[in-house]
């Protein structure tokens, strides 16, 4: 029965890593419609440098960074491709684990490359995207998941005896969600807009994407997406507690996809009088990432509250940056993964049904929150602006005027996705 168990739970560790995977699809085609047509090979490129760069570097040194020895120290130990010193606390086979685990480090950089779209060097950008698979996600990453500082539940740990709680992020919202938003957002603002994004007044002009078809095809396969990004975080089918806990993150994951873009809707057909369909399917990412931090321990009805806060948001948010910060997000990554992972992560200390603020009136568990997110994403923002900024003063970070208006596909790559 051991052996029956373990297989079962194998398989769907696997099959979610699959799903995960096929997430990279997903925020290609997003981007990609969200954008102009003439830098749509770019694009897809830098999809698929992500997960190349992500799965040989988490695999060589990023795995043991994460998961490896230190305790509560600020990294784990480099395995350089040896694999043996780790074993999964539930016999799951390592490799497996890798893979798993491999398809989360690849998403997290994948977001960055929304937010830095049209105007950036396809080399720097292979090289920060090296950086972030390397260092940036297994730091924090090593915080949370890998047995680090944030969830060490032993008594005289930090987090216990300061708040009696560890941090709680099931599936990513601030390890994966908020970092990704975080490092768009600077890398966005070090980059600068693009040619024409605002006029001699600094007002925005508004950049219409090539095919929200492609885009709306994105979302939907991101949405299917984390059905395995957030069920499969269980990591277990076998038991009857595992298949409840599984069919409730799918239940909650799902509620808060919809009323996320439920709430863009309706906030973007009374803010501008008509209903956005592409600011809609942002709000349904909005809701996705929200619940990601408390998809296991929210009730359904507080996944609804957390997607309908984020999808609202969501569109004030997106004002606010272009408007305001005069930040170019061509895709709204800084909004919809930085600014909805934060609010995810922080409404979980306020909606878990054990420990939340609304159900047990303690403040144990949204402290814990707080403290949480303020670290990894001061960790998120100091490294990347270090990393974007001195990319930008060694190398230079933005192609050149003529390259950006005419096309990234033609002069970075020599091919155009429309002939």
């Amino acid at each position: 029965m051991t052996d029956l168990t373990i297989g079962l739970n194998t398989v769907w560790m696997l099959l979610a890593a699959m799903l995960v995977f096929f997430m990279q699809p997903g925020f290609a085609f997003c981007e990609a419609g969200f954008t102009r047509s003439k830098n749509t090979v770019n694009i897809l490129f830098k999809n698929f440098v992500d997960f190349m760069v992500g799965s040989l570097l988490f695999w060589f040194v990023g795995f043991g960074f994460m998961f490896g020895s230190g305790g509560e120290g600020f990294i784990g130990a480099p395995n350089f491709c040896d694999l043996s010193f780790y074993t999964h606390p539930a016999g799951l086979p390592t490799e497996g684990f890798l893979m798993f685990q491999t398809v989360f480090c690849a998403t997290s950089a994948t977001i960055v490359s929304g937010a830095m779209a049209e105007r950036t060097k396809f080399s720097m950008y292979v090289i920060y995207s090296i950086l972030i698979s390397l260092i940036i996600y297994p730091v924090e990453g090593h915080w949370t998941w890998g047995g680090g500082w944030l969830m060490d539940g032993s008594g005289d740990s930090f987090m216990m005896r300061t708040f009696g709680h560890t941090f709680h992020d099931f599936a990513g919202s601030a390890v994966v969600h908020s970092v990704g938003g975080v490092l768009a957002f600077t890398g966005a603002f070090i980059l600068g807009p693009r040619i024409g994004k605002y006029d001699k007044n600094n007002k925005s002009k508004a950049i219409p994407g090539h095919n929200l078809t492609l885009a709306a095809l994105g979302v939907f396969i991101l949405w299917f997406g984390w059905f395995g990004f957030n069920p499969g975080s269980q990591l277990a089918v076998a038991t009857a507690a595992d298949r409840t806990a599984v069919s409730h993150v799918f239940l909650t994951t799902n509620l808060a996809a919809v009323a996320g873009g439920i709430a863009t809707m309706c906030v973007s057909w009374i803010k501008y009088g008509k209903p956005s369909f592409s600011l809609t399917l942002n709000g349904i990412l909005a809701g996705l990432v929200g619940i990601t931090a408390g998809c296991d321990i929210v009730s359904p009805a507080g996944a609804v509250a957390i997607g309908l806060v984020c999808g609202t948001v969501l569109v004030f948010a997106i004002e606010f940056i272009d408007t305001r910060l005069h930040i170019d997000d061509p895709v709204g990554a800084s909004s919809v993964h930085g600014v909805c992972g934060i609010l995810g992560t922080l409404m979980t200390g306020l909606l878990a049904v054990d420990g939340g603020l609304m159900y047990s009136g303690d403040l144990s568990l949204l402290g814990a929150q707080c403290m949480g997110i303020i670290c990894i994403d001061t960790w998120a923002a100091a490294s990347g602006c270090l990393m974007f900024y001195a990319i930008k003063k060694i190398a230079g970070l933005r192609v050149d005027k003529r390259v950006e208006e005419e096309g990234l596909d033609i002069y970075e790559h020599g091919e155009s996705a429309y002939n």
